[in-house]
């Protein structure tokens, strides 16, 4: 009994913690007497829960703010130095590794290109390996400060062995697309990967976590519930229910470039006929381009590819639009409208989010058509209340979503953390980190001392 009623204690404190960092995070900075409203929590147990995470370097005064005829309040935010994170995008065309801040800030990163050698699971392992040893050392980072490491990838996530029976061998990926199938990818990972034993590893669909990234700073931020398409040389998408502090939340990644948009239409490279990637996918738009006579390279890449024909179907003032080009980018634009009524009709979105590399590309020519098709396929009450927009993060949007991975457990768990490795101390020396306002102007940040309220 008595360890049952620690146990319980134990985790009301840690309940407490956690929603003070998620409501400084998010809503932050706030001041002691904000915290108490938005938590539930009393004014003692905010001084307390703050002094604790004050103590362990996770909170930092942000500014003082006057009050109504009172004292000044001092504002509160997450420390952006209070941790570290990286996130990793195993991407169609490259792997890109960012090491972050607290605050999502970028420290450092590194690519390396896949087009010579694909998907070869050794090779992508090496890339992480080396990737992760670069932005550590290019940072000056203690690897011992780091939170998690996020890795998204292309395929379906499997929590535990193939047998179904759960054991040490952890996230196990299946990716038809890029020929891996049931590879356990987390443990090759940390088998591979030179960072402490305690550091853990969440992997998830790269749709997904470019969903979450989105959801916390970008274009679905106060959504109730959203979809968001990631367009690269495949395609994805991800649906989001729920608030981001509400307990109920759920996101769920789609397999959706696998729904059929054309009966005994082009053959997917995932074998089956008629997929919407066989047509909405940059490799698939290269193709297509190639086979109507699109003057263009067999062997050039989908990047350089994607560039030309879009180049040729809106040329620079004075030019003539080529009619192939055109008609390979109306078709495309159908088929993604299409199936984005699926997802308006299935899920009823208040909003769909279009990201990934091609779609950041296509999608400022191609939105007006999207929207009009979407509308024409999706049921029409469905369609008026849904908005679909451009993803507002960039081309770097998974990694950032695959950083939120780490950071988001870190958050539940109150700021508890991984135990020192054995051997080592904490006295070294931390990297210099930016704050927020040195972040990419682009990406929404929690609140700075100027954006706080009077």
């Amino acid at each position: 009994m008595a360890e049952r009623n620690r146990r319980t204690v134990r985790d009301l404190r840690r309940g407490n913690r956690a929603r003070v960092l998620q409501r400084l995070y998010f809503d932050g900075p706030l001041s002691r007497q904000e915290l108490g409203p938005a938590t539930g929590l009393s004014s003692g147990s905010i001084s307390n829960v703050v002094a604790e995470l004050a103590a362990e370097g996770l909170v930092e005064e942000a500014g003082v703010v006057d009050s109504d005829g009172g004292r000044p309040r001092t504002l509160l935010r997450v420390a952006p130095g209070g941790g570290l994170l990286i996130g990793i995008d195993i991407g169609e065309t490259r792997v890109r590794v960012e090491l972050f801040d607290l605050s999502l800030t970028e420290l450092a990163r590194t690519e390396r290109l896949l087009a010579q050698h694909g998907y070869d699971v050794d090779r992508i392992v090496g890339h992480v390996r080396s990737g992760v040893a670069d932005v550590l050392r290019d940072a000056g980072a203690d690897p011992h400060r780091l939170l998690g490491i996020g890795i998204g990838v292309p395929g379906i996530i499997e929590r535990h062995a193939p047998d179904g029976v759960i054991g040490d061998v952890g996230s196990v990926v299946h990716g038809q697309t890029i020929d891996w199938s049931a590879v356990p990818f987390e443990q090759l990972l940390r088998d591979a990967v030179r960072v402490p034993p305690q550091v853990p590893f969440f992997i998830d669909n790269g749709a997904k976590t470019l969903g979450q990234a989105e959801m916390w700073f970008g274009g679905g931020r106060g959504a109730g519930a959203s979809a968001i398409a990631l367009i690269g040389s495949g395609v994805g998408a991800c649906v989001n229910h729920g608030d981001l502090l509400d307990e109920d939340r759920s996101s769920q990644a789609l397999e959706w470039g696998h729904s059929t948009v054309q009966l005994r239409g082009r053959r997917c490279r995932c074998g089956s006929i008629g997929c919407l990637e066989a047509y909405a996918g940059a490799e698939a738009m290269r193709e297509r381009w190639h086979e109507a006579g699109g003057p263009l390279p067999a062997d050039a890449d989908d990047e350089t590819a994607l560039a030309a024909l879009l180049a040729a179907a809106y040329p620079a003032a004075g030019g003539e639009p080529d009619p192939v080009a055109v008609a390979v980018l109306d078709e495309t634009a159908e088929c993604l409208g299409a199936a984005l009524g699926d997802l308006t009709n299935l899920f009823l979105p208040e909003r769909i989010l279009l990201g990934g590399w091609a779609g950041l590309l296509i999608g400022p020519h191609l939105l007006p058509d999207i929207r009009r098709y979407a509308q024409e396929y999706a049921l029409k009450h469905a369609a008026a209340r849904t908005t679909i927009e451009m993803g507002r993060l960039g081309p770097d949007a998974v990694t950032v979503g695959a950083a939120t991975l780490p950071l988001a457990d870190f958050l539940a768990r109150g700021g508890s953390r991984p135990s020192p490795a054995p051997g080592t101390g904490s006295g070294s020396p931390a990297p210099e980190l930016r704050t927020p306002a040195d972040a990419v102007r682009s990406r929404q940040r929690p609140r700075t001392a100027s954006d706080a309220p009077g």
